[in-house]
């Protein structure tokens, strides 16, 4: 990472902010190491990682946790299906190798939106599923498309997740919601009530929601409490409604409210998702390699992006898509050293690249900018 030169004024400047921020992160300890006490039971405990509660739930998971996708040996961004649900020897030696890091490192949640996805994960997880809080949901089978608005089409989703998870339940229902906002309160009632039916079976433990539309979320956020945590995007660009930015920090419906704000009063988790856009962030986005450490520009990249993701304290984790171990590992580090905080000259930098790449973001993630102020 090259650093630019900094001026006498400018680094003044900046090191009063960070003689501030300092300050802040010190007042923070003691209510950091309340939580710290309280995750010491928590699966995976690592007293390296930071552990947040889920909202209302009992859960205590680790800020930064493992996102379902990652990047196949085709360099696309994961598998929607396998033939007859089977999961390549290569893809399953793959995720378990992933999956052992995170035991090492303290991450403690997993989340999964495909099929293909439960599939590697069940092989990935076999004799250990202990060891990881599951949320999961299939988006060929979701509220997503209408028709799959009602109880049994939701329950077998469901149950195929838990099939192929090759388990017994779901720490965590996580339905995909409409892309665009366009469920109705009448949808969020079949969730609704469909969870409450395998909650009682024994099959699912939470109820969570994924959306990719932020008026629709906060509706749900503000008037449905049933929902106990929620999963959105949110960037190193996204900055909090209604707080002046900082000018040393790059993250900070149409409700005059922050989403932030409603997620506090309701007592509701937040996993982020998209916490790189999609992959975007990075120069070669698409074409990493599934073995080796990659860059060391990229790693830093990745690693103050999340760090500086995890400075608001209404997210409970963010879950980006790890391919290696050494990616895994990279990621963990943004929790191991989120209270040391950022030299004036990497929040500089993040910012600048932060906003360098944000300009030039593709087609498809377009939408990513809808959740910039939030």
């Amino acid at each position: 990472m090259s650093e630019p030169h900094i001026g006498r004024r400018q680094f003044v400047r900046e090191g009063s902010a960070m003689v501030a921020a300092a300050a802040a992160a010190g007042n923070a300890v003691g209510a950091e190491a309340e939580t710290k006490a309280d995750a010491k039971n928590t699966v995976n405990y690592n007293p390296k990682m930071r552990y947040r509660k889920l909202g209302k739930t009992d859960l205590m998971v680790s800020e930064v946790s493992l996102g379902g996708h990652w990047k196949n040996r085709g360099g696309g961004r994961y598998w929607g299906d396998f033939a007859n649900d089977e999961c390549p020897e290569d893809v399953g030696k793959n995720r378990a190798d992933v999956i052992s890091a995170c035991e090492d490192v303290g991450i403690n949640y997993l989340d999964i939106t495909t099929s293909a996805e439960c599939c590697a994960y069940g092989v990935a997880l076999k004799d250990r599923r202990e060891k990881m809080i599951v949320g999961a949901d299939d988006y060929r089978i979701c509220p997503r498309q209408r028709q799959n608005c009602n109880v049994e089409a939701l329950t077998k989703g469901v149950e195929g997740c838990i099939s192929r998870l090759q388990t017994d339940y779901l720490d965590i229902w996580r339905p995909q919601m409409d892309m665009g906002g366009n469920n109705t309160d009448d949808d969020l009632k079949i969730v609704i009530e469909t969870f409450q039916k395998l909650h009682k079976a024994g099959k699912v433990r939470h109820l969570g929601m994924s959306s990719h539309s932020r008026p629709w979320t906060q509706h749900v956020v503000e008037n449905f409490p049933e929902f106990e945590m929620f999963i959105f995007p949110c960037t190193a660009k996204t900055k909090e409604k209604e707080k002046p930015p900082l000018k040393d920090n790059v993250t900070g419906g149409e409700s005059e409210h922050s989403v932030f704000e409603a997620l506090r009063k309701g007592n509701a988790g937040l996993v982020t998702i998209k916490p790189f856009a999609g992959g975007s962030l990075f120069k070669l986005a698409g074409k990493f390699p599934v073995l080796g450490a990659g860059a060391k520009e990229e790693n830093d990249l990745a690693r103050l992006t999340l760090q500086c993701i995890l400075t608001n304290g209404a997210i409970t984790a963010t879950v980006p898509g790890l391919t290696t171990v050494y990616e895994v590992e990279n990621a963990a580090r943004a929790s191991y050293e989120r209270l040391l905080g950022m030299s004036p000259r990497e929040q500089e930098w993040l910012a600048r690249m932060t906003d360098e790449r944000w300009e030039q973001l593709p087609e498809e993630y377009q939408w990513l900018r809808d959740w910039e102020v939030i």
